[in-house]
């Protein structure tokens, strides 16, 4: 088992490694940083501020937390932790929890929704306040799971982006976790004791779909330890001509491409 200051080192490295790959953050940066509370986004907003540390005055850091009216979600603990730690922050509340109620079709997972809700109450915020970067906590896994699920349930080849643009072209979203995994996520998390908020009342179906995709790449990498990184390595690895989507291929064309070099022997 890694100790503290291994999983710290290697976080960090990969995390600093992502935001330097994908130039997520310039100097001036005023970064809002989404703490649901969970282990990820706890995980996150420490290490930016370890980052912070080593290159003082580059960014600011501000943390938002999103009270869903969520039955069980308690909120008090991560306040302390943020007072005690001097961090700035707010917790708004937005029920959005009654709105995935009332909208979801039966038998859905209400996660996506939920989640979809939760990242424009946070775009709003973004807007309202004047921060033109916005950091979430998904890390490699994440990514990983994403892209299979596309794949085989939306017949889309997508994932999540390092570094996107909103559709509106008001703020940029990063995504600093991207190379890091979630074991060593969880573990740091639980080494550090971070206050994290966990709920049962979305059901055991919630995300039931995402849990299996994940077992299945879980399976997988028993066999071959590779098979995540290499998922990973494949999202920023595309080869249009070997695919077969028409808006990235001229396929038409290749006909008029085709170089004949002798035309005298016939068939």
């Amino acid at each position: 088992m890694k100790t503290l200051k291994q999983l710290e080192k290697k976080l960090l490295h990969y995390t600093g490694k992502a935001i330097s790959d994908f130039n997520m953050i310039q100097k001036g940066d005023r970064i809002l940083v989404g703490l649901s509370g969970g282990k990820d986004s706890w995980t996150l907003l420490h290490l930016l501020r370890l980052l912070l540390i080593r290159c003082p005055g580059k960014y600011s850091l501000f943390a938002l937390t999103v009270d869903q009216g969520i039955p069980g979600w308690d909120s008090s603990a991560l306040q302390a932790y943020l007072n005690e730690h001097k961090i700035p922050h707010e917790i708004i509340k937005e029920d959005t929890y009654s709105v995935v109620k009332e909208k979801l079709k039966a038998g859905k997972s209400p996660c996506s929704f939920c989640a979809r809700l939760r990242r424009g109450v946070i775009y709003r915020y973004a807007k309202e306040h004047g921060f033109q970067k916005i950091a979430l906590a998904h890390h490699r896994d994440d990514l990983v799971v994403t892209m299979m699920m596309s794949m085989m349930y939306s017949g889309a080849t997508r994932s999540m982006p390092p570094k996107l643009l909103t559709d509106d072209k008001k703020h940029i979203v990063l995504r600093p976790m991207v190379y890091c995994q979630e074991k060593d996520i969880a573990a740091y998390s639980k080494i550090k004791a971070f206050p994290v908020i966990s709920t049962t009342a979305c059901g055991p179906r919630a995300n039931i779909m995402r849990s299996q995709v994940k077992q299945l790449i879980s399976d997988l990498a028993l066999k071959n330890p590779k098979v995540p990184s290499n998922i990973l390595h494949a999202i920023g690895n595309i080869h249009p001509s070997q695919l077969m989507d028409r808006r990235l291929w001229d396929f038409k064309g290749l006909d008029m491409q085709l170089l004949v070099s002798d035309t005298k022997g016939g068939y």
